[in-house]
């Protein structure tokens, strides 16, 4: 159960991915990092796509299309 996250935590990143959902523009840099994260280090079932934009994020996460923010949003609001 190591792997279980902290109930707050989770909290935390389901509300982020909520605004990231609605207005993924006004994420921070630091906001688009961390879900980039997610998708990378903690996400079951995140596809190659999501993978690949998380990468990106990372690399320059003020560049990032507001559509691949939804996209990293979605794949944490369906998770299971």
């Amino acid at each position: 159960m190591s792997s279980d996250h902290a109930p707050h935590e989770s909290f935390s990143l389901h509300h982020l991915a909520e605004k990231a959902h609605r207005q993924p523009k006004l994420l921070t840099k630091s906001e688009v990092e961390e879900l980039a994260h997610f998708v990378l280090k903690g996400a079951e079932g995140a596809t190659e796509a999501q993978k690949e934009i998380a990468k990106r994020a990372l690399h320059n996460p003020e560049g990032v299309e507001s559509s691949d923010i939804s996209a990293l949003a979605t794949q944490i609001l369906t998770r299971k």
